[in-house]
């Protein structure tokens, strides 16, 4: 690296400005810069050069704009802050809700966003503060100090491995660049129009299953606790009421809201018939053993046995009704599709745990040949450009990194990953939010079509050889009567 200063762009773009060098990697600076758009990152303090000082720090980052500050410590964490808001001593509160913590979880930075209804920091003549409750270079020296309030849900051993010592504390000042030919670098295109809602609308309540015998089409919700499963629901249910309702419990409580195994049809309005497919809501993956979700009622619920309101009970599986084990479940009855549902904020932070056990879920789908969806939610929470303008997302180079991490550890085609914002604190409709909750839906009808063909063939080879059979065994019956 250049022993001169470097401005990191959101193309890695490079000037040579000041006589000291930047810390951060090229690599992890493309990483910041897609969180937060099409930013230049450019070198404004860096405490081993300037002083632990917080006089060096104002004179240098004053009245500077937005800035990011990245903090390094003895066992390797990177981590640091965002502030849209100048820095000017103001003594002041300062109310910013673009504002977020950041801790690099190997090459992702995984964000923090200030609690609502706090302060985002304290404009005062010290060094950066961040809520009132994380400090940097804290009484002017080489520290980080945590105060433990309820502005951002620090954990500091995932933030900073509980190591309060620094190594190094650079600010950046962050430059927004012209948006040239922004269409041109989409990854995924979407048409963001009234028009393509309706069209999505319209292509849903026409669908029909490609098998007659099946009305409505059956897509399981799997994933963990608080991921949004029942949010996604209630935002389809939202689409087609033509208003926010919240017809299944969600929230975002610490352990499965949901406790039985809930088949949910969407109507076309008040009035309107049934549309045709059920969402099949499930309790909530946990790590602990013993509770949320057993791995063995998911075979019972792909094969049709496990009815609705089904209560579940994490220390015994689904005991199957005697009747019922002896009589197959109709295609009708069966699951199409299979949804895992993946809060995109805690891809990097899931524990070993849960992967563990939604590759088990994975491998059990699998072998049962049902096609499988992975819906990424709170895109916005995140990702601030994203949040920013919900219309960015396929810009952000963030989100497909982590479209990509999640396509990779849980054995998906990157084509079957789909971003979506669930409806959770809106009071209206939102077209941009309908167009990524509907083209995630249409998919999943595909995908159950594609089953329901593959299903209905192996249903005609078997009716065939069955035929066959008889056929022959008719044919030695009257060869031996010759005889």
């Amino acid at each position: 690296m250049s022993s001169m200063d470097q401005s990191f762009g959101f193309g890695s773009q490079v000037s040579m400005v000041a006589p000291f060098t930047c810390k951060l990697t090229d690599g992890k600076s493309k990483r910041l810069c897609a969180l937060l758009g099409n930013v230049k990152l450019s070198l404004l303090y860096k405490a081993s050069v300037h002083g632990y000082q917080a006089s060096a720090f104002h004179q240098r980052c004053d009245s500077q704009g937005p800035t990011l500050l990245v903090a390094y410590n003895r066992t390797g964490y990177i981590f640091g802050g965002y502030t849209s808001v100048d820095y000017t001593q103001s003594g002041q509160y300062i109310t910013d809700e673009s504002t977020f913590l950041f801790s690099f979880q190997g090459k992702i930075p995984v964000c923090i966003k200030v609690n609502s209804g706090h302060y985002a920091r304290v404009d005062d003549a010290g060094m950066p503060n961040f809520g009132q409750q994380l400090y940097f270079c804290y009484n002017n020296q080489p520290v980080v100090l945590n105060q433990r309030g309820n502005a951002f849900s620090v954990n500091t051993t995932t933030m900073y491995g509980n190591d309060s010592r620094l190594t190094e504390c650079e600010v950046y000042k962050v430059k927004q660049m012209p948006q040239i030919s922004a269409i041109h670098k989409q990854w995924r295109n979407v048409l963001w129009t009234a028009n393509r809602r309706a069209q999505l609308m319209g292509l849903i309540r026409n669908y029909k299953p490609l098998v007659t015998s099946v009305s409505r089409v059956r897509i399981l919700m799997i994933g963990p606790v608080g991921a949004g499963k029942s949010s996604f629901f209630n935002s389809i249910n939202s689409i087609f009421m033509g208003r926010i309702t919240s017809k299944a419990m969600s929230g975002s409580a610490g352990t499965s809201l949901t406790t039985q195994f809930r088949t949910y049809p969407v109507k076309d309005g008040r009035e309107g018939k049934p549309l045709p497919f059920v969402l099949c809501d499930t309790m909530g993956l946990e790590e602990q053993t013993g509770a949320g979700l057993d791995i063995e009622d998911i075979s019972s619920i792909l094969q049709g046995h496990v009815p609705d309101r089904y209560k579940f009970n994490p220390m015994a599986p689904f005991q199957h009704n005697e009747q019922r084990v002896y009589r197959p479940a109709s295609l009708q009855e069966k699951i199409h599709c299979v949804v895992y549902v993946i809060d995109t904020t805690k891809i990097s932070l899931m524990s070993s745990k849960v992967e563990e056990k939604l590759a088990s879920i994975h491998r059990r789908v699998n072998s049962q040949s049902i096609p499988q969806i992975v819906l990424m939610t709170k895109v916005d929470e995140a990702c601030p450009l994203v949040e920013k303008d919900l219309q960015s997302l396929y810009l952000s180079s963030y989100i497909k990194s982590k479209v990509q991490e999640v396509s990779s550890w849980l054995g998906v085609p990157v084509s079957c990953v789909l971003p979506v914002k669930n409806y959770s604190q809106e009071l209206e409709l939102e077209l941009n939010c309908d167009v990524l909750l509907l083209t995630a839906l249409q998919q999943m009808l595909n995908f159950a079509d594609d089953y329901l063909d593959d299903a209905d063939r192996s249903l005609r080879s078997a009716l065939r050889g069955n035929h066959g059979e008889m056929f022959c065994g008719q044919l030695n019956e009257e060869q031996s009567s010759w005889k």
